[in-house]
């Protein structure tokens, strides 16, 4: 599998969501994220040093989403932390799009 951070989300129209067995394989390429027993969604809870910092991160996650036009659920809670889920809703579960993402994601480090 190739590195993540280097793909584009892709219109998901008609994309199966992918299989237990892929979604551990993903999973592997970014093991800061977690699927929910379901495994239709992964998540991962960023900590900051207050609230503003907190903010700044989401205003970046935000313009990521545009640019890859793939949304997450942002969560900010705590006034510090931020929470990130990834699911496509259009396939009822996970696909690349939300391995990409979350890649990217982790970049913005």
């Amino acid at each position: 599998m190739s590195d993540l951070t280097s793909k584009k989300c892709r219109s998901c129209e008609g994309v199966s969501a992918l299989t237990p067995e892929q979604v551990k394989t993903f999973i592997i390429e970014t093991p800061e994220w977690f699927a929910d027993d379901s495994i239709s969604t992964i998540a991962r809870t960023f900590h900051f040093n207050d609230f503003q910092d907190a903010i700044v991160f989401v205003n970046k996650v935000a313009g990521l989403a545009e640019q890859e036009r793939h949304h997450p659920n942002l969560f900010v809670h705590g006034y510090s932390k931020v929470t990130i889920s990834l699911t496509t809703h259009s396939s009822g579960g996970l696909t690349e799009n939300d391995f990409i993402l979350a890649a990217k994601i982790d970049v913005l480090l």
